[in-house]
């Protein structure tokens, strides 16, 4: 036995290379580094393994490297998160007047099209996450236009043209107040998000495609840099990035003897773009990757995140499931049972908390564990093998538009 030991201590570390593409988030990737570390050092505690972090060995913008220890195993990650928020800023550098304007165009893209009401009939939670900005917008603007009648009002009895631009002013005044108070309440940024991906129907704006076309660049180079295992994780709006980055990777065919290749979608929204019409390349991208055995694809979510699609199956509901579907394994990572009562009821209306759950610690882990699964020394692949997909997921095919490029 001490002889299977030392060899164990002594063997090579299984080695990751992980590419982390965030959502629709205007923030440096610092705060991943920040949030690795931290639920990174919390999970190895409750779990009884161990992690350390230090400074990024490979090329790249952004990234970190991750050493692990696994009782006799050893794993080491290096992690680079795809930075998009530069996107995402110039996205939301919208005035008030044309935060409004999208308003308008957003409502007409899912209502006009009819996705909403298709939405409606997967899950709640994010269609009520969808709605939320609009109805706060609407309450926000009626406050000030009712602020501005009134004081107005009191203006026009000294001259009619005072009492116009009183009202206007006092409008405009609410108006930008409510605007400043946003880090509180999200609307403006909730509507951002949703206006960035309907502006176009659901088909990718130039830029976002320029920039995933060169997100190709380092996860292709990566494959035959010797790793054991290349892992893409995609989150939130990441996930559906993701699914046409990897398709795109495949379309082009693989390196001879490439590293075991990987996807790991958490907290996906994908129907929120797939279901509108002119979403033909994400459709396209959706069918053909759920058919590839070049990759293993594993997608997580849980009831508890009113912000995703929990245990909706992106490829069945959108309607472009292939015959010979093999992917995505949807999986729960059951928030209501890997967090204590106490911590679950300390996050669970913490709404925008619980969609990063995903990638922190919980105080009581089932099979579903991130930095296992990012920095451990099994392959995503293997980790899931034989798991079995959740029995509550969702696969009936919802979307009224499923043509594809």
């Amino acid at each position: 036995m001490q002889t299977d030991h030392s060899t164990a201590q002594t063997a090579a570390p299984f080695r990751r290379r992980v590419f982390y593409i965030p959502g629709y988030d205007p923030i440096h990737p610092r705060r991943y580094r920040e949030l690795y570390r931290k639920e990174g050092r919390d999970q190895a505690q409750i779990s009884g393994y161990g992690l350390e972090l230090t400074p990024k060995t490979t090329k790249g913008p952004y990234g970190w490297h991750v050493a692990g220890q696994f009782g006799a195993a050893r794993a080491e990650a290096d992690i680079e998160v795809l930075v998009w928020s530069d996107i995402v800023k110039t996205s939301m550098q919208q005035g008030i007047a044309a935060t409004y304007v999208q308003l308008l165009r957003t409502a007409w893209a899912y209502i006009g099209s009819g996705a909403l009401f298709r939405l409606m009939r997967l899950r709640k939670g994010p269609m009520i996450a969808a709605l939320y900005p609009i109805v706060f917008l609407l309450v926000q603007l009626g406050l000030a236009c009712l602020t501005g009648w009134g004081l107005g009002g009191l203006a026009a009895r000294l001259h009619p043209v005072l009492g116009c631009g009183v009202a206007l002013a006092v409008i405009w005044a609410a108006l930008s107040l409510f605007r400043r108070w946003d880090n509180k309440i999200f609307a403006y940024y909730l509507m951002h998000d949703y206006a960035y991906s309907a502006q176009a129907g659901g088909a990718n704006p130039p830029e976002l495609e320029a920039r995933m076309a060169a997100f190709r660049a380092p996860l292709r180079a990566s494959l035959t840099e010797g790793y054991d295992e290349v892992l893409v994780v995609g989150h939130s709006s990441g996930a559906h990035l993701a699914v046409s980055i990897l398709s795109d990777l495949l379309r082009e065919g693989l390196p001879e003897r490439a590293s075991a290749l990987a996807f790991l979608s958490l907290g996906q929204v994908v129907p929120m773009v797939s279901f509108l019409p002119q979403a033909r390349r994400l459709r396209a991208d959706l069918a053909y990757l759920s058919a590839q055995d070049q990759l293993a694809w594993v997608d997580v979510t849980a009831p508890g995140d009113g912000c995703a699609f929990a245990l909706c199956d992106p490829v069945a509901v959108t309607g472009v499931a292939p015959a010979g579907k093999r992917w995505p394994l949807v999986v729960s990572a059951a928030f209501t049972q890997s967090l204590s009562p106490q911590r679950w009821s300390a996050l669970r209306w913490r709404f925008f908390r619980l969609h990063f759950q995903y990638l922190c610690a919980f105080d009581r882990p089932k099979d579903y564990d991130y930095f296992q699964i990012t920095a451990g020394p099994l392959p995503l692949r293997q980790r899931y093998a034989g798991r079995m997909a959740s029995k509550s997921r969702i696969e009936t095919p919802l979307s009224g538009y499923r043509d594809m490029l």
